[in-house]
């Protein structure tokens, strides 16, 4: 009989034995293998011919796996401070335990992260701890070669921060707007959250809180001057405070209530002065200039600047003087202007007629007078030496005639100044029109000629009614 067949025989007799409750091993009968039946089993086997086998096994009957369960030193950890050490125990026979962070095998490295194995247990140390090494879930799985099961998920809190402190906005205008929504913001990475405190010029504040608003710092008396603003975090659980870098700014006052003061009284070129004055109800102005008609305005002869740009003078006014002055105001949170509309009263100046020479009759004719004046001139006009109620700087014509042919002289006044320009005359011809005796001057000598003989006829035929009626007789004249 083979070796093969013995053992095979040697099990059936174990388990027949077991099954039917025969004394076939020294415990007696039982009903189902333990973990005290391990060991090692023999069996001879004598054949008819006096031949002997023997035949042996070792038996492990392994008890089920359960109750892992892992446990830690620590109820909480400081990341970087502290060593933790996990145990995973668990019941059963030659047991094998493997860790894991999530779905990631944990791998001993020899340095920082250990592992002991034991025959019911596992440790696992992680010296200054992290605060990603426990997030996990950390679970420990126990297995034999029959069966495994995992560990409850572990997390164990670690305690870190603050991290780097950043205050926002790292970098703040030079200058902030008074009464302004402006804050400063203190954060850093912590665990539990990190508790803040503010400092100005390194000085602590009484200000806590992650946000430093702008109605703090003015409440503090602080703002009028570039200043720095720092925060400080602290953990209270890892005892450690950090500080921020600094921010620097000072607050400043928008300005607000701009106005241009100019001259009321009536201005007159040459004999005028004028002192504009540009100022404001609240605000520091850094920055004035300047402008007349939307383009920058210097310095001359006659326009003087103050020292502090506040006001400017003019002597005497010209009419180039007239227009819009614009000053600008400027400090780094706001921007202002101001106008004034400056109008300076001159002219007349030298008048001038416009309009045609010479017309042919039934024409319009339009004769044009201007002379330059603030305000508008006021026109008269005289014809070959008579005023005419023309007032206006249009002397109009309907329709001409030879009557219409002179001399037209036109003045402009100016009520303001007093000024009254001097006469310009304009030569004005009505002209015959060449189309035979239908016009021109033949015709209009021919009705002239018709017209004085038919008054004289009239005469004289009145005055021999007259006599005859007296009389009874009249003369007749050679």
């Amino acid at each position: 009989m083979d070796l093969f067949r013995l053992k095979s025989l040697l099990f059936l007799l174990f388990f027949i034995g077991r099954c039917r409750g025969q004394d076939i091993l020294p415990e007696g009968p039982l009903d189902a293998v333990k973990t005290k039946d391990s060991g090692d089993y023999s069996i001879n086997v004598i054949s008819a011919d006096g031949d002997t086998k023997t035949a042996e096994i070792k038996l492990r009957v392994l008890e089920p796996v359960s109750d892992v369960v892992i446990k830690s030193d620590l109820t909480e950890a400081i990341e970087h401070n502290s060593t933790v050490v996990l145990t995973c125990s668990a019941k059963g026979s030659l047991l094998t335990f493997t860790w894991t962070n999530g779905t990631t095998p944990i791998v001993a490295d020899g340095k920082r992260l250990t592992l002991k194995n034991e025959q019911m247990s596992s440790t696992l140390t992680i010296a200054g701890v992290l605060r990603s090494d426990l997030v996990g879930p950390i679970c420990c799985t126990a297995a034999n070669k029959l069966e495994k099961e995992k560990s409850a998920p572990f997390n164990l809190t670690v305690y870190y921060g603050p991290d780097e402190v950043i205050v926002n906005p790292p970098n703040p205008p030079q200058y902030i707007k008074s009464g302004s929504n402006f804050n400063l913001t203190c954060s850093a990475p912590s665990s539990p959250p990190a508790t803040y405190t503010w400092y100005h010029n390194k000085e602590p504040m009484e200000a806590a809180g992650e946000v430093l608003t702008l109605k703090i710092i003015q409440e503090h008396g602080f703002g009028k001057n570039v200043d720095e603003y720092t925060c400080r975090a602290n953990n209270a659980k890892t005892k450690r405070t950090i500080p921020s870098p600094g921010v620097s700014f000072g607050v400043m006052e928008p300005i607000t209530g701009a106005k241009m003061t100019g001259p009321v009284a009536t201005l007159i070129a040459g004999n005028s002065t004028a002192n504009l004055s540009c100022q404001v109800m609240t605000g520091t102005v850094k920055t004035r200039s300047w402008l007349k008609d939307g383009k920058p305005l210097s310095a001359n002869s006659r326009l003087v600047f103050a020292d502090d740009l506040s006001s400017i003078m003019i002597n005497p006014l010209q009419k180039e003087d007239n227009g819009v002055y614009q000053c600008q105001l400027i400090n780094p949170v706001t921007s202002a202007e101001a106008s004034y509309k400056m109008v300076v009263n001159y002219g007349p100046e030298p008048a001038t007629v416009t309009g045609e020479s010479e017309v042919e009759l039934d024409t319009k004719v339009t004769l044009t007078c201007s002379a330059a004046s603030v305000p508008p001139a006021n026109f008269t006009w005289k014809f070959n030496g008579t005023m005419t109620a023309v007032k206006t700087s249009q002397y109009i014509i309907d329709k001409a005639v030879y009557s219409n042919s002179g001399t037209y002289t036109c003045e402009a006044h100016n009520a303001v100044t007093g000024k009254t320009s001097k006469p310009v005359t304009h030569t004005l011809a009505v002209k015959e029109i060449e189309d035979g005796l239908s016009g021109g001057p033949l015709l209009e000598s021919c009705q002239a000629s018709l017209a004085l003989a038919l008054a004289i006829g009239l005469i004289m035929y009145c005055r021999l009614t007259v006599e005859y009626l007296l009389f009874g007789t009249f003369d007749v004249w050679d």
